[in-house]
């Protein structure tokens, strides 16, 4: 995209000061991202995906934000979203659609943890967001993806997909088929806790990855999360779980030595010292809370390994059988999960038991 039209839809926002320079910023492969610097001020500028309805999407994030904004300590260093000049929360011209936050000054990104204490200021800042939200309608938002965490329908999508094995791939993965079936009941409970009211609707943020928190540079506390486009209702547990799929991991997503898979209780334990310290849980949550890490790496396996079943047409590989590598570790670290789940519990209630006896 020339500069020039850059410039040109950066100034529809309602920014201080004159354009200085707009540069490629970040490495996100959903969004272009561009950095924008004024006399006065930086700000993010953001080509948002064709893949969303992006009059919903902004509508989820203007109203989020807004209402962070009220109950947040410090404003200034949170995710602020920029109008327009005639007051829309995005802009719209040929090349694309547009929107624009404030630049959260002295903050960086960690794209994997460097200690316990990094895991552990995530899980602060993922259940600050709750606690902010937590009197927030999460049934008035949009879902920008139908059924995201809805681990029965994707069960049942997987075995309609292994119905039609449209790849003559079903023969190669009998294992990992009979892996995902054998658990598919307990990776209902979940989503029957939520439609029978026993686990509260939240508004989640559904990619609690540590690269989408900011973190200070200097004392390296956590700031507040980024990337607000999965935004939707959902339960804390998906939070809580895939946080802990992915940070608490011992190996990458597409290892092939599965001995290098397991989970890392130390990581475990600071994520959940974090997220209880910050967030206001029900016991049925925190009754369910290691479940949430199992059913959301069960989850992450099983759409794996439909997605490789189905010809590799949703998520980004870049060799043939990635996707099948990549469902074999997230289901080696379910069973890690199942061998470590009393040892998960008690991490539990003794953090709890700290956080009481405070």
């Amino acid at each position: 995209m020339k500069d020039d039209n850059l410039n040109i839809i950066a100034n529809k926002f309602t920014i201080e000061g004159l354009i200085d320079t707009i540069e490629p910023f970040g490495n996100g492969h959903i969004n272009n991202t561009f950095l924008v610097t004024t006399s006065n001020k930086r700000y993010i500028l953001q080509r948002i995906s064709d893949a969303f309805d992006v009059t919903l999407l902004m509508k989820n994030i203007d109203a989020v934000t807004s209402f962070m904004a009220l109950k947040s300590d410090n404003p200034d260093r949170q995710m602020k979203l920029i109008h327009t000049s005639d007051n829309k929360n995005y802009y719209s011209d040929e090349s694309g659609n547009y929107r624009m936050y404030t630049f959260v000054e002295g903050s960086i990104c960690l794209e994997a943890p460097e200690s316990t204490n990094d895991f552990y200021e995530s899980a602060l800042a993922f259940g600050n967001f709750q606690k902010m939200l937590e009197d927030f309608p999460a049934e008035t938002l949009f879902e920008p993806i139908k059924d995201f965490h809805n681990t029965p329908n994707r069960y049942k999508i997987f075995k309609e997909t292994i119905l039609k094995d449209k790849m003559d791939r079903v023969k190669e993965v009998k294992e990992e088929i009979d892996f995902a079936l054998s658990r598919e009941k307990e990776a209902g409970i979940l989503q029957n806790l939520r439609d029978t009211g026993k686990l509260p609707t939240r508004v989640t943020h559904n990619d609690t990855k540590l690269n989408n928190v900011l973190f200070d540079k200097d004392t390296r506390k956590s700031l507040c999360v980024i990337d607000l486009d999965t935004v939707m209702p959902g339960l804390s547990l998906y939070d809580f779980g895939d946080a802990i799929r992915f940070g608490a991991a011992t190996a990458k997503e597409d290892e092939k030595d599965l001995s290098k898979m397991t989970v890392n209780l130390d990581m475990f334990r600071a994520f959940t010292r974090g997220y209880l310290q910050s967030c206001n849980l029900t016991d049925e949550e925190i009754e369910n809370i290691v479940l949430g890490s199992k059913t959301m790496t069960l989850e992450c396996g099983v759409r794996f390994l439909t997605d490789y079943l189905d010809g590799d047409n949703y998520f980004r590989t870049s060799y043939a059988g990635q996707n099948l590598d990549r469902c074999r570790t997230q289901f080696k670290l379910v069973g890690e999960i199942e061998k470590n789940t009393e040892k998960m519990k008690e991490i539990v209630k003794e953090e709890l038991s700290k956080i009481k006896n405070k």
